[in-house]
């Protein structure tokens, strides 16, 4: 289970009291208040730990959540958790977001790695899904040429010997483990890439592709510029979400690789000039035009 979001029960209702008369006797109300208040600083929540905290059962919880999506407050993920919804410039630590529909990321690497021809120069994004692909390049035998601001994606590709890799530098973000640089001098632009392989942590319909960091989004930007194709990779949690930084509109992307529903609106939006590849839990990957 994830790290637990249980909070003294003393701090949180002000005052000494029995924990199973003061949590199990707040009304439904007050509870989602609660909920709400403890989300807006861990982001994140599971129903196993709230119904605890709160004395209830995990059906009580779940009602909770449901009722708070439909304000519009949270957003219930698989695994029996929820997230807030409107947190646009407060990015998850990557450790999180990593461990976070593990096996969708790793059919999602599977099949965008599948996309990406020998001899190509590769420009990878940081991020969970991102690194789930230069995973999948593991023992591939793929020969390429890698660029990536990621520590992670680099330490991820340096046992195959047919892959050179280099390393943008640039200010390192620490919860990312990746360089960034919106000065002129960024060393991107002395490249010309193949593939861009990007990651984003917002699609929508409409506002198109967000992310939380001005400073990444910018990096984002440039490569988009500097590559002759773009393949998004995302998984099914980030549709619907509009983060504070845009990076671009769907008709910048080439080709995208995602779990989620092709009947999904996002999806059937699609400019007809991109490439829409769905795997679904089994691994099973579909294509369509």
């Amino acid at each position: 289970m994830t790290s637990t979001h249980v909070i003294d029960s003393q701090n949180a209702l002000g005052g000494a009291c029995n924990l199973e008369v003061c949590m199990s006797q707040r009304s439904p109300r007050q509870r989602r208040v609660e909920i709400q208040s403890l989300m807006n600083t861990k982001l994140e929540v599971d129903i196993a730990t709230l119904a605890t905290h709160f004395d209830v059962s995990e059906m009580t919880i779940r009602r909770d959540l449901e009722a708070l999506e439909a304000e519009g407050v949270v957003r219930r993920l698989v695994g029996g958790r929820a997230e807030v919804v409107d947190a646009k410039g407060r990015e998850p630590h990557l450790s999180t977001r990593t461990g976070q529909d593990h096996d969708s990321k790793a059919h999602i690497g599977k099949a965008a790695a599948q996309l990406l021809a020998d001899d190509e120069v590769v420009f990878f994004d940081g991020g969970s899904t991102a690194l789930a692909v230069a995973h999948a390049l593991q023992r591939s035998g793929r020969t390429l040429t890698v660029l990536t601001r990621s520590l992670l994606i680099a330490a991820e590709l340096t046992g195959e010997r047919d892959i050179e890799v280099f390393i943008l530098g640039g200010r390192l973000k620490k919860t990312e483990m990746v360089t960034t640089s919106t000065t002129m001098a960024d060393d991107l632009r002395h490249y010309n890439v193949d593939t861009y392989v990007m990651g984003i942590s917002g699609v929508h319909p409409t506002r198109g592709l967000t992310d939380y960091d001005p400073d990444e989004t910018a990096g984002k930007r440039l490569a988009l510029e500097r590559a002759d194709r773009v393949l998004l990779a995302f998984d099914r949690s980030k549709l619907g979400r509009v983060l504070m930084s845009r990076v671009a509109g769907m008709e910048d992307i080439d080709v995208v690789v995602t779990d989620a529903a092709p009947a999904d609106k996002t999806l059937t939006g699609m400019p007809s000039s991109v490439r829409v590849v769905t795997v679904s839990a089994d691994d099973a990957a579909d294509a369509s035009a």
